[in-house]
């Protein structure tokens, strides 16, 4: 079953160049027009010229760029790249049960502050807080989805924040949202950023929950999600 929690309308066009952090080049309809990318990663891996792309048109006065750039087709098969959409997917997940480790119908907080830091979400049930950064999560080699794919300090800050939580005895959590569905598990990427890796897994050991969900996605579309392993590196 496809669940729709995409914009309603795309513009396909192909990639042309990445012009800064947050915007590229694009080619729509044989004119070259400047997109929004919502998604601080390197990407470098799906962001290759000549790349079919699905572009959101924006409706918004005063836009400078007139699209959003949403997903790339990728080698085998289209990726979404916004990551803005990962929350959104964490809270599909947890409403269709893929968190077990919840119940499903938390209170739920948006983009709380914790010690002077904003986490994604406090879920609230029978009194108690379960904090929970949601990560947003495009990189897959072979199998294997894998996070950051650019160094993160800020990634590691939350980790080493939600870790402090858990060891003063509150709730804490960490979910990747893969947003491919061509992975089989995950893993930290410790080639890129060994400081997050190796944060990420003191706060396992220490009883940070931690997850990893892949969502099918497709031309314009994302489908059903599943839960997949977690793998360390040696």
């Amino acid at each position: 079953m496809r669940e729709v929690l995409c914009p309603s309308e795309f513009q396909e066009g192909t990639f042309e160049e990445r012009l800064n952090r947050f915007l590229v080049s694009v080619r729509v309809e044989g004119k070259t027009e400047r997109a929004h990318l919502p998604n601080s990663g390197r990407l470098k891996e799906l962001l290759v010229r000549g790349r079919r792309v699905l572009l959101v048109p924006s409706r918004s006065r005063g836009r400078k760029t007139p699209f959003d750039l949403w997903g790339v087709e990728g080698d085998r098969g289209w990726v979404c790249i916004d990551s803005r959409m990962a929350n959104n997917l964490f809270l599909q997940a947890l409403s269709s049960g893929l968190i077990p480790e919840f119940r499903g119908d938390e209170e739920v907080e948006r983009e709380v502050t914790l010690s002077g830091r904003r986490i994604d979400f406090l879920l609230r049930q029978g009194g108690k807080g379960y904090w929970v950064e949601v990560k947003s999560v495009t990189l897959v080699k072979g199998d294997l989805a894998l996070f950051p794919d650019a160094p993160t300090q800020r990634g590691t800050e939350h980790l080493r924040l939600l870790t402090s939580l858990r060891e003063r005895g509150g709730g804490a959590g960490v979910f990747f949202i893969i947003q491919r569905g061509d992975a089989r598990a995950f893993s930290p990427n410790d080639e890129t950023d060994p400081q997050f890796a190796s944060s990420l897994k003191d706060a396992a050991k220490r009883g940070v929950l931690v997850g990893a969900i892949s969502f099918q996605v497709g031309r314009g579309w994302i489908g059903e999600g599943r839960r997949v392993p977690i793998t360390w590196p040696r």
